[in-house]
């Protein structure tokens, strides 16, 4: 059973500053001139580069300025991020924080590493065959379950029938432990809802293109029985959107997403996706960090729960959809900046959708 945390990013980010703040004198002198490596698994979604990385680098600057991070991007090839790996190895990486391209793959990589006595952190995409040191996630069951939830609880509300009507559901990576997590809670989130799943896809290496050109032929094949779209990502989401426009659907009907991406947030703006997850990587990001310091400098980094045999941390989702998108993502700040301004959401074609939000740049 997963315990889950308190759902407030900014309890997390208030909770992990003060843990980061006491952690640092104490940190300090093993960590000093320690190599850590962080690998990231694609560039199907900008929240690596935007995100995740420099979240990494700041707190790991604040725990051990001395520290050297090696950042490298597999872009969604499993053999490229094993040379990444291996080049981490024989750079002296002590640590290695770890977004598999590949997490069946990324089982033999953690054992190269633990034999050699270095610590792996998975990171947001669990190794579910061997054990690493540690897993930091957001709760991707959860955020499965509650994308899927509100979108059959938005159906309801506007009294769509469940009687010859059904979803299209478009899952992540089949490569990918927490695409499964996902595609595991969306069918619990559907599985009282009522509506029947037409078709369903697992999208290879999370690739946009390839979710559009899937969803352009089930709507070529449904037609108007397709009442809403349960997607993984807002990337996927938005190829999905893509197809449906293509075809002459008018109005799109409901699409879901996660990540809280900008393209997937101005989808929600312009009113073409329902909804998204706000996931502030920064903040999963600061835990790696002190996980990681944590490890190499031989303190106790206390999990909340165990998953896949490897001691866990979650962080609980939010929900994003058009009612709360201004709360939750323009008036709320991580490290003293908004989680997305408005001046970048409302560029010229989503100026309207702003108004109508009350978001002004």
């Amino acid at each position: 059973m997963i315990r889950h945390p308190s759902p407030r990013c900014s309890a997390f980010a208030v909770a992990f500053a003060a843990t980061l703040l006491a952690g640092v004198a104490a940190h300090a002198a093993p960590l000093a001139n320690t190599t850590v490596a962080f690998l990231m698994p694609d560039q199907g979604s900008t929240r690596y580069e935007e995100h995740d990385h420099p979240g990494f680098v700041a707190e790991m600057q604040k725990l051990c300025p001395t520290c050297k991070v090696i950042y490298q991007n597999a872009n969604g090839d499993a053999a490229r991020q094993q040379q990444q790996f291996n080049a981490a190895v024989s750079q002296g990486a002590k640590a290695i924080v770890l977004d598999p391209v590949d997490s069946t793959a990324a089982a033999s990589l953690v054992k190269q590493a633990q034999g050699q006595g270095i610590k792996v952190v998975a990171y947001d995409r669990p190794i579910p065959s061997t054990p690493a040191d540690f897993y930091v996630s957001f709760d991707n069951e959860a955020i499965g379950k509650v994308i899927a939830k509100s979108l059959v609880d938005g159906l309801k509300a506007k009294n769509v029938p469940t009687a010859d009507t059904g979803l299209l559901e478009i899952n992540g990576s089949p490569t990918d432990a927490a695409a499964g997590l996902i595609k595991k809670g969306i069918h619990e989130g559907l599985a009282d809802g009522g509506y029947a799943t037409l078709a369903e896809y697992d999208t290879p290496e999370w690739l946009p293109s390839k979710a559009q050109q899937w969803a352009s032929g089930q709507v070529s094949r449904f037609g108007k029985k397709i009442v809403g779209v349960v997607a993984a990502n807002d990337g996927t989401g938005g190829g999905a959107v893509a197809a449906l426009k293509a075809a002459g659907v008018n109005p799109v009907p409901p699409v879901t997403g996660n990540d809280a991406t900008i393209a997937g947030l101005q989808l929600i703006i312009s009113g073409d996706q329902y909804n998204t997850i706000s996931k502030p990587s920064e903040i999963v990001a600061a835990a790696a960090a002190d996980v990681v310091a944590g490890l190499l400098g031989g303190d106790a980094v206390k999990p909340d729960t165990t998953l896949f045999g490897t001691p866990t941390k979650l962080f609980t989702p939010t929900l994003v959809t058009a009612a709360n998108l201004k709360a939750e993502i323009v008036d709320k700040s991580i490290n003293g900046k908004p989680i997305e301004a408005a001046s970048v959401l409302c560029t010229s074609r989503y100026t309207e959708g702003c108004k109508t939000l009350g978001i002004m740049p």
